[in-house]
């Protein structure tokens, strides 16, 4: 009977763990620090697979209308493929700073600072070797009632990349037990003010990472306004209405149905910052974007605490080959940015990306998948 008891107890314990995040070795980098990969589950089906490497979504597996499940982001099958030119920001924690600061220059406290230029003429993504998407974070799998998850930690410090202060970051990723939902939660503190804008930079495409093309997705984002730019995507500091401008996804609209009028400018299609519609007073996250594949029935709903989200509809993407030997063509994956405004550290007006001593920054992003009830076009 004790016998029977001992193995019942570590059957239902077996059971209890199987859900539970796993790590695995995901290879060493080019300086050998190794990389460790880890794998969250819900019970409907969601797998989600993330590296300590730039803190990196490495794989999002879904089940389309026939139960079917696809890997829809790209990505790389080891730690070579990420650390290759190929590379364009798959999957990674992007930062200090995300999207771009005009001639890699700001000003803070009386100081002048300068940024690597990476993005000629100006600074992206937070730098060239020592970015958050090129660090090895330390990692801690954690288990709720409600799910699981993985809380990525990093110190960088006081002038790394150019910026200034000591900068302690974290980026958890948990996914909810009962349903195909990935929170993203950022988190930092410092020791001197200095700007900080953190996001995640998956590339999607609904019908499974290495579709031909991501046009015949249909999109909406909550947002009747944007920020123009100038010939190097600087904002000019305008927000400007997107009525009437084929930058109008208030309603659901074809990704495809009018990009070609935005390929003779400098974003070459579509690399915008949306400005969203204000959050209701009563919710903790607001609505910002929607995404729909007709064929596979699959859904995204981003939901966010950030002000903005740029829309980049992979017009760099050049046939990369990615997981499982598949191609990554041209605008065949977008990326849906949650962020603060391009640049904000140089304009007043935006809401502000300074981050002082004693306080901490703290944002989420919910990535909500589904299955699309109403197959209409549109």
């Amino acid at each position: 009977m004790i016998r029977m008891c001992f193995l019942l107890s570590l059957l239902v314990s077996a059971f209890a763990m199987a859900d539970e995040p796993v790590m695995t070795d995901f290879g060493k980098t080019k300086d050998g620090k190794a990389v460790e990969l880890y794998t969250l589950k819900s019970d409907s089906g969601l797998v989600a697979k993330v590296m300590t490497r730039g803190a990196t979504l490495v794989q999002i597996h879904v089940p389309d209308k026939d139960g079917k499940s696809e890997d829809v982001i790209l990505g790389w099958d080891d730690v070579a493929g990420y650390e290759s030119e190929d590379n364009q920001y798959f999957g990674c924690t992007t930062g200090r700073v995300c999207n771009r600061i005009a001639n890699g220059k700001f000003s803070l406290d009386g100081k002048d600072y300068s940024l690597a230029i990476n993005n000629e003429p100006n600074h992206l993504h937070g730098g060239v070797e020592r970015s958050l998407d090129k660090v090895v974070w330390k990692a801690r799998p954690y288990t709720t009632d409600s799910g699981h998850g993985v809380r990525f930690k990093y110190t960088s410090p006081d002038g790394e990349e150019g910026y200034p202060g000591t900068v302690t970051a974290q980026v958890s990723f948990f996914v909810a037990k009962d349903a195909n939902r990935i929170n993203i939660t950022y988190k930092a503190t410092t020791d001197a003010a200095t700007p900080i804008n953190l996001t995640n930079h998956a590339y999607f495409n609904l019908g499974g990472a290495g579709s031909e093309t991501v046009m015949d997705h249909v999109l909406q984002l909550n947002a009747d306004r944007y920020t123009p730019t100038d010939d190097t995507l600087i904002p000019t500091g305008e927000i400007t209405a997107v009525a009437g401008t084929p930058l109008d996804f208030t309603k659901p609209k074809r990704i495809g149905a009018r990009i070609e009028k935005l390929t003779d400018t400098a974003a070459l299609g579509y690399d915008h910052n949306f400005v969203l519609n204000p959050r209701p007073d009563d919710q903790n996250y607001n609505f910002a974007a929607f995404l729909r594949h007709k064929e596979s029935g699959r859904t995204l709903r981003i939901w966010t605490q950030e002000p903005g989200i740029q829309f980049y509809s992979g017009n760099f993407l050049e046939g990369q080959t990615g997981k499982g030997g598949k191609t990554y063509a041209h605008r065949s994956a977008i990326c849906l940015e949650t962020q603060h405004y391009p640049d904000s550290v140089n304009h007043k007006s935006f809401p502000t990306t300074i981050l002082k001593p004693g306080d901490e920054y703290k944002t989420s992003t919910l990535l909500h998948f589904g299955i699309a009830k109403d197959q209409a076009d549109n």
